[in-house]
């Protein structure tokens, strides 16, 4: 059996008192209960996430019967043709409106947002503070608060129930959140690089776009994703701004509105399987872009503290 060992400290008086005994094995043990107590907690946090949507996949490879019947249960026949149906029940077009703002909102987004956040970090003028606190602020403002100016605002500029009144509110519902993530990313990036380009001549556009952004592209790439996923997801700005204002006007609803639209048609004629294979065909993407770039996020929320 080992000896414990014992530890030591200087008393104020010069000598070396000893201190209580420490055994390897007390350190271990500590260790080992710190890591069953983690591990068991992310397990059960996987489970709470996992079991939900594996629960949504299956009900859509059932039917009325056997999701009335039993939750838990496995589906009985195999097919895809739900998915089909929900597609051709106005999934796809859905599906294709959110694809069209989101592929405008998001890069502008990111454009717009890295451009302030760079000038807020970099730069020295006055009201650079204000300017920052501003941006923090609109970070802190609910978006229900500001729902009835807005939809006056977007009439009166004649853009309610269009692709691009809804890009145009993402952009700016967006930038708060992208301005913070940003500007604190670009302070950690090394002055010595910017100094270098503007003494080779590099115009200060010239020094964002070749040397300072392609520096910062885990923090763009992280930032990009939680934007893409709060647009995705994003529900009361287009019940509010993209309803057909007549009889002629087209139905532009993105995947969070047509959901609504698709259970609200079923009416009595209950057919909870499309709805399932729809709620599945607008969980899957974001899935899949979430867990392709997983490393990404997670390099570029450590990076700037590594730094």
């Amino acid at each position: 059996m080992s000896a414990p060992i014992k530890e030591t400290a200087p008393a104020p008086d010069g000598r070396t008192v000893a201190k209580i005994p420490v055994r390897p094995g007390d350190r271990h043990s500590e260790s080992v209960v710190l890591n069953v107590f983690s591990h068991g907690f992310l397990a059960l946090w996987a489970l709470l996430i996992v079991l939900p949507l594996l629960w949504l996949v299956l009900s859509a490879f059932k039917t009325d019967a056997q999701i009335g019947g039993s939750a838990l249960g496995w589906p009985e026949n195999w097919t895809v043709d739900v998915f089909r149906r929900a597609w051709d029940k106005g999934i796809g077009d859905y599906f294709l409106n959110t694809l069209i703002v989101l592929v405008f909102s998001v890069p502008l987004t990111m454009l717009f947002g890295s451009m302030a956040a760079y000038v807020l970090a970099r730069y020295r003028f006055r009201g650079n503070r204000l300017l920052y606190y501003f941006f923090v602020a609109g970070a802190m403002f609910p978006v229900f608060l500001a729902l009835v100016p807005l939809f006056f605002m977007v009439k009166r500029l004649d853009m309610l129930n269009t692709y691009q009144g809804l890009i145009l509110v993402y952009i700016a519902y967006s930038m708060p959140f992208t301005v913070f993530f940003m500007h604190a990313f670009f302070r950690t990036l090394p002055t010595a690089v910017f100094e270098a380009a503007i003494l080779d001549g590099a115009s200060h556009t010239r020094t964002f776009f070749q040397v300072m952004l392609p520096m910062a592209k885990p923090g763009l790439i992280s930032v990009g994703i939680f934007n893409t996923l709060g647009q995705w997801n994003q529900f009361i700005l287009p019940t509010v701004l993209m309803q057909p204002q007549s009889g002629d006007d087209p139905e532009r609803y993105v995947l969070t509105q047509g959901l609504i639209q698709l259970q609200q048609q079923q009416g009595y004629a209950s057919d909870l399987p499309v709805l399932f294979a729809g709620v599945t065909i607008a969980m899957i993407p974001m899935l899949v872009v979430y867990l392709s770039f997983q490393r990404q996020v997670q390099a570029g929320l450590t990076s700037a503290t590594l730094k």
